[in-house]
């Protein structure tokens, strides 16, 4: 008996772990790494180039500047996921530095200027659904063509680095540890070796990091830092606790006193949220503190007043009955209950039992509700002026409208070197105070993106700002009067993409923060548009910009919206806009849509609309009427202030109207047979509780279907990539040689059935065999998180969306024809014919520039080893025109061929009575005609027409 009782709970305990996915060890992020590397040494498709197409105007996130103090026109932005960029010339370009290291997810910088040492601390610290985790500290000394590790590898998010600007082997780092574990790694570390080793000089506990420090403007060993106790899950935040708190270091971060003590006048206790520092001297010194504790009751409904939510929590059947109508009808009608809900029929409901008063708040309350409607105090300001002893709030008035309820996304304070009395605080806006903090006026303007990170007002000179927010960089010269907007890299960071069938065809994308914006895939990035007043994007939807389907009868009609299952039909050609989100009944719990929620056009019928909640609607009529066809296909939900327990990804066989997938951010897969009459969970032999990124129906094969799992929530980065031959009721681990990185999103290739795509949080692969080997992308795609792919079928182009590096195009016709039989043979895709024109070689209209019109056409290539290959090009007859040797490597090679002639070829063009100019460059190039270009290699030979129009 005793023996089985230990069993049993034995059992319970493991079920209970099994649960949750342990989070990935800094050894298994190490290792992934290395294993990249390696892949990209032996990819096969290594060589492929990805163009990136934009768009840049709306930028993404910037999370911290380093401004060079001699000479504030170069400076370095740090972007959440895109990188470190450097400009010299006052923002008006920037080069990517971060794109040799591992990874492009940045939390903090700093520069020795002396020694032109950077330091980057990876891992984005606002605590966003896409904060993603960095490896570490690394350092640079030759502006970013190599880096070196220094070691934190476990902290995952680091908020700020200290110089010491007499001794640049003198660091101070704080580290905010985890996002949704707990570990060991966070605090304040310092080495005094250059980062050869590190001593943690604060520690708190495994859930607290240091979330902010700040050292005098000219004391080094003056510094403050403050702790965020913090717990993020998929399904709740909880932004404060008794962890957070402010502490005090008089000699250089290596030891520190806690000074926010429950007599100093600063918060203390569970509500303590996130603490943003200014040091002005040893005696002035500013945090802005993100309050969490709930707000007093100011009294409630007054008399007169219209009706509230609240009120019909408490209320009774015979109360409600004696409403007057007329305020019961502004109430629906204002707080967007469906059309059918007006005061006589609800009340009729009410009478009849089938609906109580309650469900008149419970129809409007869900998990996103509770995250922004919280009435929490918010932010507040606190000055000391006498080195942290007392702290004293600033001003008298809540600071409404600067972090809402989530200041965890927020949390920044900043001192003017040249007036103690001088702050600057952000959250939606930004905001200065010339009074320490009693008032507060806006300096946001119409070309500044809301949503503020970082901030650098220049020491020399008052009034000289650059602020970094979630649209980009910008700068100002009058203290915010006027903003200049610097956005020329191309740092969207995208959610979903998606291409229509136009000629040329364009791509769409929902972009974090930045709305829904499109685009021909022919655009080139550059600043004409200035002149000619057209960005070649165009902005069609506002908010976080969510998943786009376009109706392939007529790409006016687009379907697109924003967070939490705002969606929209949108007719482009009469710019009518259609709200068509789900609605609930009343009395039944609310619908639970994710922050992404899934939306899909049916293949078989495009008036058919897909959308996915907890449970899956359909409409029949293009949105504007819906079904729900399942029942709830999650676990049902958790206690929290985060939507949870919602689909996350939708698919539909293109063999069979209503054999229907979806998958949940809590790891159920389900499948319909049936068009949703009947569904089965066909997820049990997967890891528990792991967000599906994917569920794709195969275009090839009726009863093949994928689906891919990412443990990101759970901070852990094992990629989970799983076949079934048989509906899902059997499947096969597809995942194989990838290194760590979790999975968000797999494509079929349109045309053939063994090659596969897959975007991670770390890069795109590229596999021949379905899934038994990948090879990684390489050329032109850093290591950016990848959010989503799309394949434009005509032109088959692969589309790459990413979440911190905007668009890239790679043309995929080698691959497509890639298989079993030809990979030992050497092997050329169709070359594109070229339009010929007179302006090859010239230099256009200016006669100082260079060559503009020089043309080239990529030969794609495919070598079984590596080694010196032959080209030649051909006429009809066989006359040869050009040849040349080429050093191919094992794998996909890209020849560039300028369409020209050698000399030889052109006195062979000459003897057939065809005369060729010279072209101003020197070159002579090919005339109209069909040519014939042949590469030849070991014995082996491919070969090719090309037609020069």
């Amino acid at each position: 008996m005793k023996k089985s009782f230990l069993f049993v709970i034995s059992f319970f305990v493991a079920a209970l772990v099994s649960a949750q996915q342990p989070a990935s060890t800094a050894t298994e992020v190490s290792n992934g790494i290395n294993q990249k590397t390696n892949l990209t040494e032996n990819s096969i498709v290594k060589n492929l180039p990805f163009k990136n197409i934009g768009p840049t105007i709306m930028s993404g996130r910037v999370v911290d500047l380093a401004v060079n103090p001699n000479n504030p026109t170069e400076f370095y932005v740090g972007y959440a996921s895109g990188g470190v960029w450097h400009t010299k010339n006052n923002g008006t370009t920037f080069e990517p530095i971060l794109d040799s290291s591992p990874t492009q997810n940045v939390g903090s910088l700093a520069v020795d200027w002396k020694t032109g040492a950077i330091w980057v601390g990876t891992g984005e610290v606002n605590a966003s659904r896409s904060s993603y985790a960095g490896i570490g500290i690394l350092q640079s000394t030759d502006n970013g063509k190599t880096w070196t590790n220094k070691g934190l590898k476990d902290s995952h998010h680091i908020s700020k680095i200290i110089i010491n600007p007499n001794n640049p082997n003198e660091v101070v780092v704080a580290a905010v540890g985890h996002l949704y574990s707990k570990n060991d790694e966070r605090g304040v570390y310092k080495t005094t070796n250059g980062g050869d080793t590190w001593q943690r000089t604060l520690f708190v506990n495994d859930q607290s990091g240091i979330i902010e420090m700040d050292a005098a403007f000219n004391n080094f060993n003056l510094m403050y830092a403050s702790s965020w106790d913090k717990d993020r899950k998929a399904w709740n935040f909880r932004g404060s606790g008794e962890g957070s708190a402010i502490y005090k270091s008089t000699d250089g971060g290596s030891s520190w006193s806690k000074v926010s003590n429950p007599n100093s006048g600063f918060p203390t206790g569970d509500g303590v949220g996130r603490i943003g520092l200014a040091v002005y001297d040893a005696n002035t010194v500013y945090a802005i503190h993100d309050n969490q504790a709930r707000r007093k009751d100011e009294g409630g409904q007054k008399e007169g007043d219209g009706l509230s939510k609240d009120q019909f929590k408490t209320m009774t059947t015979s109360q409600f009955l004696a409403l007057d109508d007329k305020k019961l009808n502004a109430y629906l009608r204002n707080n967007g209950f469906q059309e059918k809900y007006r005061a006589d029929n609800v009340k009729n409901m009410v009478r009849g039992g089938t609906v109580k008063p309650v469900d008149l708040a419970k129809y409007l309350e869900d998990a996103n509700s509770m995250l922004f409607d919280t009435p929490v105090i918010g932010a507040e300001v606190y000055k000391s002026t006498d080195g942290g002893k007392s702290w004293k709030k600033t001003h008298d008035d809540y600071l409404d409208g600067i972090y809402y309820s989530y200041g965890y996304y927020f949390g920044k304070i900043h001192v003017d070197p040249s007036d103690k009395d001088g702050i600057y605080i952000y959250g939606v806006p930004i905001l200065k105070s010339k009074d320490g903090g009693k008032t507060f006026k806006s300096i946001s303007a119409p070309n500044v993106h809301a949503d503020h990170h970082a901030l650098w007002i220049n020491p020399k000179m008052p009034g000289h700002l650059i602020n970094g927010n979630d649209g980009g960089v910008n700068i100002s010269y009058d203290d915010g009067a006027n903003w200049i907007k610097n956005n020329q890299p191309a740092v969207g960071q995208f959610y979903a993409i998606n291409v229509d069938n136009e000629e040329p065809y364009n791509v769409y994308g929902g972009l974090q923060d930045n709305g829904v914006w499109v685009g021909a895939h022919t655009s080139e990035e550059n600043p004409g548009w200035m002149q000619n007043g057209k960005y070649p994007y165009e902005f069609i939807m506002g908010g976080d910009g969510m998943q786009i389907q376009i109706d392939n009868r007529d790409s006016d009609i687009v379907y697109t919206g924003f967070q939490f299952g705002n969606y929209f039909r949108l007719n482009r050609k009469t710019n009518k806009n259609d709200y068509i989100q789900p609605k609930h009944e009343l009395g039944e719990n609310p619908y639970r849509f994710n922050w992404q929620t899934p939306i899909l056009l049916s293949s078989h019928n495009q008036d058919i609309l897909y959308l996915g909640g907890n449970k899956l609607m359909r409409s029949m009529n293009q949105g504007t009427d819906w079904q729900a066809i399942s029942k709830d296909l999650t676990n049902g939900g958790k206690k929290g202030n985060v939507a949870y327990g919602t689909l996350t990804t939708i698919a539909e066989s293109p063999f069979e109207f209503g054999l229907l997938y979806t998958g949940s951010d809590d790891g159920l897969v389900y499948v319909s047979k049936n068009g949703g009459a009947d569904w089965q969970n066909i997820s049990s032999s997967f890891p528990k509780d792991l967000w599906v990124s994917r569920v794709i129906a195969s275009e090839h094969k009726k009863e093949r279907v994928f689906v891919t799992l990412n443990g990101y929530r759970w901070d852990d980065f094992k990629p989970y990539v799983y076949m079934s031959e048989n509906y899902g009721a059997t499947w096969k681990n597809i995942a194989s040689n990838l290194p760590t990185a979790p999975i968000n999103v797999l494509r079929e290739d349109s045309e053939n059935e063994n090659v596969l795509y897959l975007g991670t949080d770390n890069g795109a692969y590229v596999s021949f065999d379905r899934g038994s080997s990948w090879n990684v992308f390489a050329e032109g795609l850093p290591n950016v998180a990848v959010h989503d792919l799309v394949i434009q079928k005509r032109e088959k182009d692969l589309v790459v969306g990413t979440h911190g590096r905007s668009i890239y195009v790679a043309d995929i016709e080698l691959l497509q024809i890639m298989n079993a039989e030809n990979m030992n043979s050497l092997v050329m895709a169709n070359v594109s014919s070229i339009r010929a024109s007179r302006r090859w070689g010239s230099s256009g209209f200016n006669a100082f520039g260079d060559f503009l019109n020089q043309p080239s056409v990529p030969l794609q290539i495919y070598a079984p080893v590596g080694g010196t290959s032959e080209i030649s090009v051909v006429t009809e007859d066989g006359t040869v025109l050009n040849s040349w040797k080429a050093e191919l490597d094992k794998g996909v090679n890209i020849v560039p061929y300028n369409v020209s002639l050698s000399e030889k070829g052109q006195k062979a063009m000459v003897k057939k009575d065809i005369s060729i100019q010279k072209a101003e460059d020197g070159n002579y190039y090919l005339p109209k005609g069909m040519y014939e270009i042949k590469v030849s290699m070991n014995g082996k030979i491919a070969k090719q027409t090309f037609e020069v129009e």
